[in-house]
């Protein structure tokens, strides 16, 4: 069994409620008795540590999971149990007004987010069983585009696994998915993805103007006051612009039904990735929506092999060195 250290990371204003998952065995003696370590970020939306929504803090945003008859744990907690059975440990956070985290979602920039990443990342380097020159991050939806953000100023970052990734800006991916999802029907039991479906024309014309927020209607009455300045950061921010400075091991993965973000965009991603020089590893999941629910626990187990493979040592800087000698 995993073992499992509850934490409470700062980042800038805020604290963040955060699980360190580590590994049972200990690590090889080659390690330096020192396991490598992954930061999982989640997707788009609310969300908790696990990766699934944030039924704690936004309740009545979406449908409650025993509706769903889905008794999985979220995409991030899986990848986590299947990391620390390859020997890697794993740190993951409620985003900012999620779960048992401080702050407002409504009103947390991109910045924001990739900041608190940042800062996630620093909360455990100076631990004497983590070691640094063997760092990953595993990004899902938003969180593939904060991953990067944060791995192209980080020279410790060594892997990445990106699923369910946007190549271009939230622009285009929130028209696209409104459309599919409106044809389909997908996720409109959440009340906040069928507003954000039904009134996606609305708000990215405002978000384009700099307007500082937006009344978003709910079904059935109710209404949340977004702000707009994360949606006009990710409008500028494509994941295709971070990928020419991107020089890191990098594996896609996408659900083949993702109703978010259509596959496509990852042979984009890859496309971008491979004219910078580092073609990355691609997998499309049978059947699988954005959050990989119907993945078999076989194939989390393969992404997961596939990352704790990547994660070989690199160089530090001498801040690090530094830090790592103290430890």
């Amino acid at each position: 069994m995993a073992r499992s250290e509850e934490l409470s990371v700062r980042a800038g204003d805020a604290h963040l409620a955060a699980t360190l998952l580590l590994p049972d065995e200990p690590p090889p003696g080659d390690a330096g008795d020192r396991y490598p370590s992954v930061l999982l970020l989640p997707s788009w939306l609310p969300r908790d540590r696990d990766g699934g929504y944030d039924r704690i803090g936004h309740a009545s945003w979406f449908a409650p999971a025993a509706e769903l008859g889905s008794s999985r744990p979220g995409l991030l907690a899986r990848l986590a149990d299947a990391l620390a059975a390859r020997g890697v440990a794993t740190l993951r956070a409620d985003p900012r007004g999620c779960g048992r985290s401080d702050g407002a979602w409504e009103a947390v920039t991109l910045f924001a987010k990739i900041n608190d990443a940042r800062d996630q990342l620093a909360a455990v380097r100076g631990r004497r069983d983590l070691d640094l020159r063997r760092t990953g991050i595993v990004g899902h939806g938003e969180g593939a585009g904060i991953g990067m953000a944060v791995a192209i100023g980080d020279p410790v970052v060594s892997a990445l696994t990106l699923i369910g990734a946007s190549a271009r800006s939230w622009r285009e991916t929130l028209r696209r998915a409104a459309a599919a999802r409106g044809r389909a029907g997908t996720e409109h039991e959440h009340p906040i993805v069928a507003a954000l479906d039904r009134w996606s024309e609305d708000l990215i014309e405002r978000a384009e103007r700099r307007e500082a927020s937006m009344r978003l209607p709910l079904p059935g009455g109710a209404s949340v006051e977004l702000a707009l300045a994360p949606f006009e950061q990710a409008i500028h921010t494509p994941a295709l612009a971070l990928a020419t400075m991107l020089h890191r091991s990098v594996a896609l993965v996408h659900g083949e039904a993702d109703s978010w973000s259509d596959p496509g965009e990852t042979a984009l991603l890859a496309a971008a990735l491979g004219r910078s020089g580092d073609p990355p590893g691609t997998r499309i999941v049978a059947g699988g929506g954005h959050d990989l629910a119907e993945a078999s626990d076989e194939v989390i187990g393969q992404v997961a092999g596939d990352l704790a493979g990547r994660l070989r040592p690199v160089e530090l800087p001498p801040v690090l060195l530094a830090i790592e000698e103290m430890g």
